[in-house]
């Protein structure tokens, strides 16, 4: 088989997957598909492959209850569907009235399932996030876990639900570190898995009776330990995902550790507040709560890009229960924000269900769409080779936050996005120009609509020895200004031919600063055609 996904060995930002770079992105992240018995496996891939998906996220050991906030989610099966890795059959009923698990019989169909899920990502060349365990929550979450004591023929204690996620029980740990192994040995012959620890791993400083982030992280490093163990043995060593413990009242995530001092490959952030790094807090939107906060999610992003492990804003929550334009659009915008700070970008789409495997037509028009846009944009670059560049534009229009990315001097990229939040007039039309430095020397604009995936023909301009002012088109949300040297070798995710289709034209001029910065080259082509962004 294939050498599993690594990390790039000349840009450690990335991935290298079967010999090319590799971002990390997904809008239809289902960690619940393996899991949840009525969930279509071959649909949903089929899906996500053919919107350029590159990753996915599976659950291993967990099942939640319905809530208010998102019912809907694939790891919220009806009992007579939970699907668990341990055989269930034995006498006695648990907790959800069903007979009870034994911890030391595995169950073939959860197995088959996990099989055919890698399998068939495998052939689709999607990175499968396998997530070993998870944080129970409460004591009604903890309470359908095969582990909870009622729930088993095993013997296990009855422990308080915090203390699920440390070392305080032998006999718990036994059985979490038997199903690591497990896992870890069923999917070592699979390239594209990454390993995750355990999602959101909190500890608990204001309970003293309860375990501390630090014992947390003691319990997430014997995990780690077991993982190498169980490899060392076996053909393949895969990377290893996750974060150090955050705290509960107030919510805090520290990071340094996760970069610096834990043994994992890949750093797993949940973009929320609270999230803090070398003593700077960064505020990246509450929970489900459609507050976009773009200059936080870059600026922590940036913030850690000389730490030599990537990046994966994991499970973004910020706006997925709102399953409509709105919701989808701010995950559109963090999304284009996270990749262009060197980052990685994994959010759910609640409208993919079990029955409902590709969502709603709706979901499917607009975000999967969007999403397949970046993916394909972002994989058109030469990304070993670029980097975010900081402190680049001398002027933008208002009401926008920017980012440069690429590399200075030859194939620059530069994302607009409308920055206000969405009771301050957010999607009203911005227009403007930008101001930037450029090396002298002949250089091609091409605009990009995040929207449509349409990239305009090119309006050729020479740089001189002052700031170059480019007028941007008028736009709702978002827009991508691309500027490549001539000569550059590069590529656009459409043809650009293939603009003169659509039905909007907008201007993009170009005119000297500060007299005489810039000339343009090719008169006969004086404005680009480009579906507007939120057309």
């Amino acid at each position: 088989m294939n050498t599993p996904i690594s990390i790039h060995p000349n840009n450690p930002k990335l991935f290298l997957f079967r010999g090319k770079p590799l971002v990390l992105l997904t809008a239809t992240e289902h960690y619940g598909a393996v899991l949840n018995r009525p969930f279509n496996i071959a649909r949903y891939l089929a899906d996500a492959a053919a919107n350029n998906m590159t990753l996915t996220r599976l659950f291993m050991l967990f099942r939640e209850q319905q809530g208010s906030i998102n019912p809907v989610s694939t790891c919220k099966p009806e009992s007579t569907d939970y699907i668990s890795p341990f055989y269930r059959g034995c006498e006695g009923l648990a907790a959800d009235r069903l007979p009870r698990y034994d911890l030391d019989r595995w169950n073939p169909e959860f197995f088959q399932r996990l099989h055919t899920f890698l399998g068939l990502a495998s052939e689709y060349g999607i990175i499968v996030e396998v997530t070993l365990l998870s944080n129970t929550y409460l004591e009604s979450g903890w309470s359908l876990n095969p582990l909870y004591h009622q729930n088993n023929i095993n013997g296990l204690p009855q422990i308080p639900w915090p203390e699920y996620m440390s070392l305080r029980h032998p006999r718990l740990v036994e059985y979490q570190l038997k199903h690591v192994a497990k896992i870890v040995q069923e999917v070592n012959r699979y390239d594209n898995v990454i390993i995750e620890v355990c999602n959101e791993p909190g500890g608990f400083r204001q309970h003293a009776s309860y375990p501390t982030p630090d014992e947390v992280d003691t319990w997430q490093t014997r995990i780690i330990e077991v993982i190498r163990e169980t490899e060392s043995a076996l053909p393949n060593k895969h990377l290893i995902a996750g974060q150090e413990a955050f705290t509960y009242d107030p919510f805090r995530q520290t990071s340094d550790k996760s970069f610096r001092q834990m043994g994992f490959d890949v750093v797993n952030m949940h973009p929320l507040p609270g999230t803090i790094y070398d003593g700077i807090e960064y505020h990246q939107g509450n929970f489900m709560s459609a507050e976009m906060n773009l200059a936080a999610v870059r600026d922590y992003a940036l913030a850690t890009y000389n730490e030599p492990k990537p990046l994966n804003y994991d499970e973004d929550n910020c706006a997925s229960r709102f399953r409509d334009l709105m919701g989808w659009t701010i995950h559109r915008k963090r999304a284009w924000v996270t990749l262009l700070s060197g980052g990685h970008y994994d959010m759910i789409d609640f409208s993919i269900q079990p029955y409902l495997e590709t969502g709603t037509p709706e979901s499917s028009r607009y975000l999967r769409t969007w999403f397949g846009n970046l993916s394909r944009f972002m994989h058109c670059l030469d990304l070993v080779n670029s980097r975010p560049i900081e402190q680049l534009l001398l002027e933008q229009p208002e009401h926008t936050l920017t980012l440069c990315y690429g590399i200075a001097g030859s194939d620059l990229v530069i994302y607009l996005a409308d920055a206000r939040e969405r009771d301050a007039g957010v999607g009203s039309p911005i227009s403007g120009s930008v101001r930037l430095p450029l090396e002298p020397g002949d250089y091609r604009v091409f605009c990009y609509s995040p929207v449509t995936g349409m990239s305009s023909p090119g309006v050729w301009i020479t740089a001189g020895e002052t700031p170059v002012d480019l007028a941007v088109p008028e736009f709702e949300h978002d827009i991508v200004l691309r500027i490549v040297r001539k000569h550059q070798p590069h590529s656009l995710p459409v043809d650009e031919r293939d603009a003169g289709q659509v039905d909007l034209k907008v201007g993009i001029f170009v005119q000297p600063a500060g007299g005489g910065g810039v000339s343009r080259v090719d008169n006969a082509l004086t404005q680009s055609s480009i579906v507007a962004a939120g057309a």
